[in-house]
């Protein structure tokens, strides 16, 4: 259904039906131009040239699922970047920041500082396999942090980021849910299984 034009774009609201549950998923679109033998003001209006498309109804993050091992604290900072990624790259970037600050403090134990300096901190304890250290010290390279302070000094602060650096920090952060929540509860159960068998058999538990 076109919308009209204002002073940005030509607009129209989208519609489908899920085959699942029945709801309509809707869709925000500008653009310019129609293609040929579509009328603005009828149903079935399409643009010849679409801009940009935005999901309007219902509100999802296209990400993964968190895995249930990984906090509620951390998971609510998470889920929230994630759900405003589209809308405000800007404020998904804050809350990833405040979310992987919160994460290495309580997972990592590294003493309050700023990101920047909190980062470095778990680099030199060199706890972090290579790829995920180079994963985590390029938050501050993409962030560019330094030419940047407010970034690792206000991790809640909402300052100018690129889309790209937004979905970078939530990219990192679900390597690291990975590395210090999935990994350990996995070999921990395993422990726990095969202790149990060896407590059964009458041999001697694994510590």
């Amino acid at each position: 259904m076109y919308l009209g034009q204002d002073a940005e774009a030509m607009w129209l609201l989208s519609r489908r039906t899920c085959p699942s549950c029945g709801r309509f998923i809707l869709y925000l679109e500008n653009g310019s131009g129609f293609i040929p033998g579509t009328v603005p003001g009828t149903q079935n209006v399409r643009f010849a040239i679409v801009n940009k498309t935005t999901m309007v109804r219902p509100k999802g993050v296209s990400r993964a699922p968190v895995p249930p091992e990984v906090p509620p604290a951390i998971v609510e900072d998470y889920k929230e970047a994630c759900l405003v990624l589209a809308d405000s790259p800007k404020a998904s970037a804050a809350l990833s920041r405040r979310c992987l600050q919160l994460l290495l403090r309580s997972a990592a134990g590294v003493k309050n500082g700023d990101l920047s300096n909190e980062i470095q901190q778990v680099l030199d304890s060199n706890a972090l396999p290579a790829a995920l250290a180079n994963s985590i010290d390029a938050i501050r390279v993409v962030g560019n942090f330094a030419a940047h302070p407010i970034k690792s000094s206000s991790t809640g602060e909402v300052v100018p980021v690129e889309l790209h650096e937004a979905e970078w920090n939530l990219d990192v952060l679900e390597s690291l849910f990975e590395f210090y929540f999935v990994l350990p509860a996995r070999i921990q159960a395993k422990r726990d299984a095969l202790n149990k068998k060896a407590g059964d058999a009458g041999k001697l538990l694994l510590k």
